[in-house]
């Protein structure tokens, strides 16, 4: 039991002492819009990108995101946007973020 508390408080101690960023942005977005903006890319190596893996990770994601506590988070559903190819959608979320800073 010793070993365990132990290992806790250092953990404990390690994250008091870490910093965390100004602002995390997360940038949620559903399974069928990750695969369409993999597909749009047409990048060779995430051709083989199961959608099984994607909703894996997805989900670390958002069970990871939803325990953040080290500083502000900014989250932001972006399926509806296309911050690459639309001004307006990047500057809506740069507008978003520096309203958070």
């Amino acid at each position: 039991m010793e070993g365990i508390e132990g290992s806790k408080q250092v953990q404990d101690s390690t994250k008091a002492r870490a910093w965390g960023p100004d602002l995390l942005v997360y940038l949620q977005s559903s399974i069928p819009n990750l695969v369409n903006k993999i597909h749009k890319r047409g990048r060779e190596y995430e051709k083989t990108i199961s959608i099984e893996y994607l909703s894996r990770l997805n989900e670390r994601y958002e069970a990871w995101i939803t325990n953040y506590d080290n500083g502000k988070l900014l989250k932001i559903n972006v399926d509806d946007m296309d911050f690459v190819e639309n001004k307006s959608d990047y500057e809506s979320i740069l507008s978003m973020i520096k309203k958070e800073l």
